[in-house]
């Protein structure tokens, strides 16, 4: 297994001492700008209200590979708004001025982080208070131009692995990562699924042979009863299309409130209202 040496890491921090809780923590996705930018961020704030532990703040992309179809029409909808990679940096920076303390990740394809220049992005994202980045289509072997200056500004670069992963890249995972390994449960992309993957456990504990990082899991959380088997073995949950699904079936002006109606679901502590 593969030690890692911490940098200074709100998300290591705040992943560690929920785990001292003796929980799992929970990190909602939502796509920047969807349904737009005002109810986005109104729905960040809601959920960090209802007891979110952290976000994955989705930087929308034309051809978001990793992800199934409800966020990609997320990310459709959000770049026919006109949401740039600036105004998903801006709304970081909003809530933290709004008193959001909590760890934000923002999830981004590599083109447009080359095209905006990548010591640029860290830079700016850091000043804004992105904690960490996770960039899907990012080569592990190719990472050292983002590792360096994510180094440089104490900001965390977080891998994904699959069942599939190789020993391997597991250990190069373990040497490079830091804050959290993204855990994909599944084989395939993004979306809501009925049950949790058979062998998870195996899978999770094979993981943990080669880091000593916090393992969240990602890909198909659906219910209370997913994260609750999820954190018999990880260390938390990454839960996007079924709480999105859930939302687009309310008006936008309700968005913010069902978000933080799904949290509380997901978290065991309350039913969804009926609709």
């Amino acid at each position: 297994m593969t030690t890692t040496t911490p940098i200074p890491s709100r998300i290591r921090d705040t992943l560690d001492a929920i785990h001292e809780d003796g929980r799992s923590a929970l990190l909602p996705f939502v796509t920047a700008g969807y349904p737009t930018m005002e109810t986005c961020e109104a729905t960040i704030l809601a959920m960090v209200e209802a007891g979110a532990d952290g976000f994955e703040i989705g930087i929308p992309f034309s051809d978001p590979i990793a992800d199934g179809p409800t966020v990609q029409h997320t990310s459709q909808v959000a770049l026919a708004n006109g949401t740039s990679l600036t105004d998903c940096i801006a709304l970081v920076a909003r809530l933290r001025e709004a008193g959001v303390t909590v760890p934000i990740m923002l999830m981004g394809y590599v083109n447009p982080v080359i095209k905006y220049g990548i010591e640029r992005y860290v830079a700016d994202c850091a000043r804004a208070g992105v904690d960490g980045f996770i960039v899907p289509d990012l080569p592990i072997e190719e990472s050292d131009r983002m590792l360096e200056p994510c180094r440089e500004h104490g900001r965390d670069l977080i891998f994904m692995v699959a069942p599939t992963s190789t020993d391997q890249r597991l250990d190069l995972v373990g040497e490079h990562g830091s804050g959290f390994v993204y855990c994909v449960s599944v084989k395939g992309v993004t979306g809501a699924r009925d049950s949790i993957a058979e062998g998870l456990g195996d899978y999770l504990d094979r993981i943990r042979q080669h880091t000593d990082l916090p393992l969240i899991v990602g890909f198909g959380i659906s219910t209370p009863e997913h994260a609750r088997q999820v954190g018999q073995h990880a260390d938390g949950v990454i839960v996007a299309s079924a709480m999105i699904n859930y939302m687009n079936t309310l008006p936008e002006t309700d968005q913010p409130a069902g978000a933080a109606a799904f949290v509380r679901y997901i978290r065991g502590e309350a039913e969804l209202p009926s609709e």
